[in-house]
């Protein structure tokens, strides 16, 4: 039986996906990654933030990154999508919503991860003001299957742990 005065948790799951593009920089959860292609959006790309975001929304209820960010909404065209996971953090702590564990799957073939793999934790931990612990980052392969698996795009997908504490009775 869940106890009405502990914490409500929620669990939300994200995903996107963005083909790869020549001349354009390649950024995975806040990090430049050196690498002749980047990642072609209406944003700056970043599949891994957005995965994020969408996970976050998810957890607490509020939309999807779509609906809050359009991507017919001149405004954030190029966008920082740091930028809009400090909104979309501002907006879910607003609401009491504070993020436990963060755990994100990289689908792509190239370039390798593992060399950027802690920067990439830490750039979330930070912009989520959470201890780096409760972060994890994989890259897994598509073992050439798919768009990803022949190198012509990056997926990413975010599963996150809301708390928040129950409001006290009047």
């Amino acid at each position: 039986m869940i106890d009405p005065a502990g914490p409500d948790y929620r669990v939300g799951i994200g995903t996107d996906i963005h083909p790869l593009v020549p001349d354009r920089p390649l950024i995975l959860g806040g990090v430049s990654i050196p690498f002749p292609a980047g990642l072609l959006g209406h944003s700056d790309g970043d599949v891994v933030i957005h995965a994020v975001i969408d996970a976050l929304l998810g957890a607490a209820a509020m939309g999807d990154i779509g609906t809050l960010f359009p991507d017919t909404d001149p405004q954030y065209k190029d966008a920082d999508s740091k930028a809009l996971l400090l909104d979309v953090r501002g907006r879910i702590g607003a609401k009491g919503w504070q993020v436990v564990n963060l755990d994100v799957v990289v689908q792509l073939e190239r370039p390798r991860l593992e060399p950027f793999k802690g920067q990439i934790r830490r750039s979330l931990a930070g912009l989520l003001d959470m201890d780096f612990a409760a972060v994890n980052v994989k890259a897994k392969t598509a073992e050439g299957l798919d768009a990803v698996g022949q190198g012509h795009a990056i997926a990413a997908m975010a599963i996150v742990l809301l708390a928040r504490r129950p409001r006290k009775p009047i």
